[in-house]
């Protein structure tokens, strides 16, 4: 049994990802110094697959904890790295805590990479690398325009980094470009834990419908689209979980032409955030009390992928639509409701 790391493994992709190894057979381990998580996932992971994983609650950013793990666990076959601060709002506002935090976390674990001589690895980017894309749907090979946001920056940065260290330590890596994760585990055990006011569009929603916060706000309605809000592309947490796995495999069974592949990850459609609005109460049969607000400091007009590449190369097959998507985030929202005291309990070092 291949032994995994993951960082940010009690984080919302990273939990999905877990689960997708633990179900293909991989022994997973974890590291997360909670900053912006609890453990109520790890609770859900246990749950739906009757393993406990063990996770460390180390910070990236300390060298000799993280080396720590390592020694610890020196079968290691390959990484994961999840681990990063990920509001596109909040790295306006904060800069220097999103180049510290997420730059500093993968020079440490890709120096541990390196000392334990762990042959795969696998990033976590996001479309935020196109920036404002001169053409739409992108594809791997689109050029890379300026960074909307210090996240996005940190993105084609940590790229950058990756693909320095590979050419220099003869490894192999996979960039895994993501567009909009949303939608919980079916069994409603695990989902977005989103921390204070939601940043994202989905979460904000079903705090919407569920009366956590009274009103939301569509930032921007006169972009150059259909309907004058932003457009994006949604994708189910557990297809993008899944394309990890596959992406592991992909390096294991030696099937990359490259030491660094890329591969979009996203449904390959572009939907309007108004659009998403009305799919969720079509959906839920609620209705939202929404407010047409102004443009948002980092967000990108319109984007969504061509996914081609990861269809053919990863056999990579989406198996959840939007309105999987809108169902799954309404159930798990009506879960954690539910249990809203637990959440909070275990999540108390974030309120």
């Amino acid at each position: 049994m291949k032994k995994i790391l993951v960082t940010g493994g009690c984080g919302y992709i990273g939990a999905h990802t877990v689960v997708d190894l633990l179900e293909n057979g991989y022994e997973v381990i974890s590291i997360d110094d909670n900053s912006r998580s609890g453990t109520y996932l790890l609770d859900g992971i246990q749950k739906i697959t009757h393993t406990k994983i063990k996770n460390y609650k180390v910070d990236l950013k300390n060298f000799d904890e993280t080396r720590a793990v390592f020694q610890e666990n020196e079968d290691i076959t390959g990484i994961i790295h999840f681990a990063a601060y990920k509001a596109v709002g909040e790295s306006v506002e904060q800069p220097l805590l999103y180049y510290e935090n997420n730059l500093f976390s993968l020079i440490n674990i890709l120096k541990c990479t390196k000392e334990f001589n762990i042959p795969h690895f696998v990033f976590s980017s996001s479309c935020t690398v196109y920036g404002n894309p001169d053409s739409i749907p992108v594809t791997e090979t689109s050029a890379e325009k300026k960074a909307e946001s210090p996240y996005g920056a940190t993105k084609q940065m940590g790229e950058r980094i990756v693909q320095d260290y590979v050419k220099a330590h003869e490894s192999n890596a996979i960039l895994l470009r993501y567009f909009n994760p949303v939608g919980a585990h079916p069994t409603t055990f695990i989902g977005e834990l989103p921390v204070g006011k939601p940043q994202n569009l989905v979460p904000a929603i079903t705090q919407c419908a569920i009366g956590k916060i009274k009103e939301m706000t569509v930032y921007g309605t006169d972009y150059p689209t259909r309907d004058g809000s932003c457009i994006r592309d949604y994708i189910h947490v557990c297809d993008i979980a899944h394309a990890h796995t596959l992406a592991l495999e992909f390096l294991i069974n030696k099937k990359n032409t490259s030491a660094v592949e890329i591969f979009n990850l996203g449904s390959g459609n572009g939907v309007t955030v108004l659009e998403a609005i009305h799919a969720f109460e079509k959906v839920s049969g609620k209705k939202l009390n929404y407010k047409l607000g102004l443009k948002r400091p980092g967000d990108v007009i319109a984007i969504y992928a061509n996914n081609d590449l990861a269809r053919t190369a990863l056999n990579w097959n989406i198996k959840y639509d939007l309105d999987d998507m809108m169902r799954t985030a309404w159930d798990w929202e009506i879960k954690i409701h539910k249990d809203e005291e637990l959440v909070s309990t275990q999540n108390h070092v974030l309120n």
